[in-house]
């Protein structure tokens, strides 16, 4: 029953995603502002058919432009976090050769980087200053790989670059807000550190056996934290950044999976619930 659920979940994401993809590209393609909304909705939709539950911590800066920074262990992840907030992402360009994915992290409006060529890391850069002077809001992924889910991997400070970019004329900087995800628990049950890599992907795993593995395995509950924002001139530059965000992304992995609350718990973010079930919500 559970390899019949599991096709039956695969079929349905295929058929939504072919649905998805020629209206979000008709949307883009005209510089409608729905563009923007269509991503995030169909994260939510994907949340309730996968049967991923989150539980939320802390608000998202929503009212100018931020770059958030995230640990990243699992395919899941992107699908996690523009289902909390509507965001678009920064990827290795690797991701433009995968089967689907590429399509979907295009339509996303995501933003590629080819680390193979540093040369093109300032263009990248630039492109990201740009998005965010727009208002947008741009998960960047700093460790540069996956991990398997029990730990957070040293942050890359090259990208993060652009936060030294000021918005406007306000003289402020882009605010930098640090985003912890973790997998705790399966069919409601806590998660071991020897079941995380059943949704971890990471060294040299095949996607395709993984997702299936994974959809067979059962409905995972995640935790996302949203931390409060920093800027680098209060840290003291750009690598200063990189270091205080890593910590404060592996403080909030770890209290998530050892099922630890946060010491002062910030405000829910707005339309949604500071706990709970996410497809409840969209429900």
């Amino acid at each position: 029953m559970q390899s019949v659920r599991a096709a039956a979940m695969l079929t349905t994401f295929v058929i939504l995603s072919l649905l998805v993809i020629p209206l979000q590209s008709a949307l883009m393609a005209l510089g409608a502002r729905q563009s923007r909304a269509i991503p995030h909705r169909y994260s939510r939709l994907l949340c309730r058919l996968f049967g991923i539950r989150i539980k939320v911590i802390g608000k998202p800066v929503a009212d100018r432009g931020v770059l958030m920074v995230s640990n990243h262990c699992s395919w899941l992840d992107p699908v996690v976090l523009s289902a909390v907030s509507p965001a678009s992402f920064v990827a290795k360009s690797e991701v433009k050769t995968w089967p689907l994915f590429s399509t979907l992290a295009k339509l996303h409006r995501t933003v590629f980087v080819d680390r193979a060529r540093r040369s093109r890391i300032g263009n990248t850069r630039d492109e990201i200053r740009e998005r965010l002077e727009a208002g947008d809001a741009l998960v960047l992924f700093p460790e540069g790989t996956s991990s398997d889910g029990n730990r957070v991997l040293p942050f890359r400070s090259a990208l993060m670059g652009a936060a030294e970019t000021e918005l406007g004329k306000t003289g402020r900087h882009v605010p930098v807000q640090p985003v912890s995800v973790a997998y705790v628990g399966v069919h409601g049950i806590p998660m071991g550190r020897e079941n995380r890599p059943l949704y971890a992907w990471y060294g040299d795993m095949e996607l395709a056996p993984h997702l299936w593995e994974a959809f067979v395995t059962g409905p995972v509950d995640a935790v996302v934290e949203f931390h409060a924002p920093i800027t680098v001139d209060t840290v003291g530059g750009r690598k200063a950044l990189a270091a205080r965000a890593e910590a404060i992304v592996r403080a909030g992995v770890m209290r998530a999976l050892a099922g630890e609350a946060p010491a002062m718990p910030p405000s829910p973010p707005e339309s949604e619930p500071a706990t709970g079930d996410l497809a409840g919500a969209v429900a």
